[in-house]
C-alpha cells in the first residue's frame, strides 16, 4: 500500500512500507530538466545535478562519498528531459542517516566556484565521451529533428559553451525558479514504516519558494530530416514517430506494439534484420512519454554500403505492421511478457520507488497492480490497431550519422 502525504509548502512524500526486504530507497524527484531551459543555459539542470555533489557548508564531496561507502550504501542522481531524481539505496538501519546527507546535498550544497571549475571539466569529459559515441548522439539529433527549436530539442548535456558561462549564483537562481516545492516528491520505498513520513516532513515540509512552476509549451512534432558527417565505422539511423503522452489512456497498447515492433529479441525489426539478413548487429525501437507528448524511436547500425537494404527492411517491416497489425500470439506472449517485468519489478525497492516517484510527479496518481494487469489483459486487436493508426499517421523524422554522411 503507498501512503501520500502533502506538506504545507505543497511538497509531497509517498512511502510504500515493504517489510520482506532489508533495504530502504529514498529518492528525491524534481519537475525540472532540459525542457525547462533556455537556449541560453542549456544544460545547467545536468550540471546542477553533479554539484549536489560536490560539498555542503559542513561536509566536503569526499565526505559525501565516504558517508555511503561506510555504510555499504549507494548514491546517485540522473537528469531526464523532464525531471531530476537524487537517490540512495541503504539496508533500513541507516535510512535516517541517508536521509539527512540528501536533505543537507538538497539545502546546503555550497556551490564553491573551485570546485564548479574541476566539475565543468568532468561534464566537459563527459560531453566528449558522449560525442565519440554515435549510437548515443544520433538520438539527440533526433529530437533535434522532431522538435526543433523547442526545448525538448535540447541535449541534456548542454554543450561546453554554455557549461563556461554558469556562475555559482546561476545554479542558486536556477534552483530558487525550478526546485519549488510543489514541484518536488519525495519516493521512498522498502523496510520502512508511515513514522518515516514525519522525518521526511521535518527536512522537506517547511521551505518556499516565490516562483510559481511555470507552464508548458507543447511542441509541434516535426518531420525533418538531419544528417552528420562523421569518423566512424558504421551508419547511425533513427526514425521518429508522433508518440502518445505520459497516462495515455492506450499507453499499455502502445507498449505492446513497441514490442512486438523492435522491442525484443523476438521482435520484427529484431528478426528482419538481424536474424534473417545479418544487416545489423544492434536494432530496436522503444517509446518515450512526455507530459504532453510522446515519440516513438526506431534505431538501426549499419555499414554504409548496407544502409539502403536497412532502410528498405525497416520500411517493409512497419508498413507489414500497418497493413495487418499483429498475430494472436504476439499479443498473447506480449502481454505476458509486459506482466511479467511489472511483476518482477517488485522484488526491488529501486524499481518501487522510482515507479511511485515518477507516478506521483507526473500524474498524480497511483494505481495497483492488480489494476495495472486488468488494464493490460484488456488491451486487444482493436485498440492495438488504435494506437497503429495514431502512430504511423504521419510520415516520420529521422536522423541520421554515417561516415560520408550517406543519404537516406
Amino acid at each position: 500500500m503507498i501512503e501520500k502525504h502533502k506538506s504545507k509548502n505543497g511538497l509531497r512524500v509517498v512511502l510504500e512500507n515493504v517489510p520482506a526486504v532489508r533495504s530502504v530507497t529514498i529518492g528525491i524527484w524534481v519537475l525540472t530538466g532540459s525542457r525547462n531551459e533556455t537556449e541560453k543555459n542549456n544544460g545547467i539542470s545536468h550540471f546542477l545535478e553533479h554539484m549536489f555533489f560536490k560539498g555542503t557548508k559542513t561536509r566536503s564531496a569526499q565526505d559525501i562519498a565516504e558517508a555511503f561507502d561506510s555504510i555499504g550504501g549507494q548514491v546517485n542522481a540522473f537528469t531526464s528531459k523532464e525531471y531530476t531524481c537524487y537517490y540512495a539505496k541503504v539496508i533500513d538501519t541507516h535510512k535516517d542517516l541517508a536521509l539527512e546527507i540528501l536533505a543537507d546535498m538538497f539545502f546546503n550544497s555550497a556551490f564553491d566556484e573551485e570546485e564548479m571549475e574541476r566539475e565543468k571539466k568532468v561534464v566537459y569529459e563527459e560531453i566528449k565521451m558522449y560525442e565519440d559515441t554515435p549510437d548515443d548522439i544520433v538520438h539527440d539529433l533526433l529530437a533535434t529533428a522532431s522538435y526543433g527549436t523547442h526545448p525538448l530539442g535540447y541535449p541534456i548535456l548542454g554543450t561546453e559553451e554554455h557549461l563556461r558561462s554558469f556562475k555559482p549564483q546561476s545554479l542558486r537562481d536556477y534552483m530558487r525558479e525550478a526546485y519549488n516545492p510543489e514541484n518536488v516528491v519525495v519516493s521512498v520505498a522498502g523496510n520502512v514504516d508511515s513514522a518515516f513520513i514525519d522525518k521526511v516532513d521535518g527536512y522537506f515540509g517547511s521551505y518556499e519558494s516565490n516562483h510559481q512552476p511555470s507552464s508548458l509549451i507543447k511542441p509541434q512534432f516535426l518531420t525533418n530530416k538531419l544528417e552528420r558527417h562523421k569518423d566512424t565505422e558504421q551508419a547511425h539511423l533513427c526514425l521518429g514517430y508522433d508518440g502518445l503522452q505520459t497516462g495515455h489512456e492506450q499507453i499499455y497498447s502502445l507498449i505492446i506494439m513497441n514490442n512486438v515492433l523492435g522491442g525484443s529479441m523476438s521482435s520484427r525489426l529484431f528478426q528482419d534484420i538481424r536474424e534473417k539478413q545479418g544487416l545489423a548487429y544492434s536494432v530496436f525501437s522503444y517509446h518515450s512519454s512526455f507530459l504532453d507528448n510522446g515519440m516513438l524511436t526506431i534505431y538501426a547500425g549499419t555499414g554504409k554500403d548496407q544502409l539502403p537494404q536497412l532502410r528498405k527492411t525497416i520500411d517493409s517491416t512497419v508498413e507489414k505492421l500497418i497493413q495487418d497489425g499483429i498475430t494472436d500470439k504476439e499479443l498473447k506472449n506480449n502481454k505476458e511478457q509486459l506482466k511479467g517485468n511489472l511483476l518482477l519489478g517488485l522484488e526491488s525497492t529501486n524499481s518501487r520507488m522510482s515507479r511511485n516517484g515518477k507516478n506521483e510527479l507526473l500524474l498524480g496518481r497511483h494505481r495497483t497492480m492488480d489494476h495495472m494487469i486488468q488494464e493490460i489483459d484488456a488491451v486487444d486487436h482493436e485498440s492495438i490497431r488504435n494506437v497503429i493508426d495514431i502512430v504511423f499517421e504521419k510520415p516520420s523524422s529521422s536522423a541520421l550519422i554515417a561516415p560520408s554522411g550517406e543519404p537516406m
